[in-house]
């Protein structure tokens, strides 16, 4: 896995976690799904990357 891979999902799951703490902070349940989907998306994405790496 590449440095700027690691950065992308790291970036996209801490963006997820501040929409989500945005959300719960607004009592916007909407935003709240929202970033949880977007830590989910970043993990799914990590967990790809760790399975080519073991590939290699």
């Amino acid at each position: 896995m590449g440095l700027d891979d690691k950065i992308k999902n790291t970036a996209e799951d801490i963006a997820g976690k501040a929409k989500e703490g945005w959300g719960k902070a607004t009592d916007n349940e909407r935003l709240e799904a929202e970033g949880q989907a977007d830590q989910t998306k970043a993990d799914l994405k990590q967990a790809g990357e760790n399975v080519k790496d073991a590939f290699k």
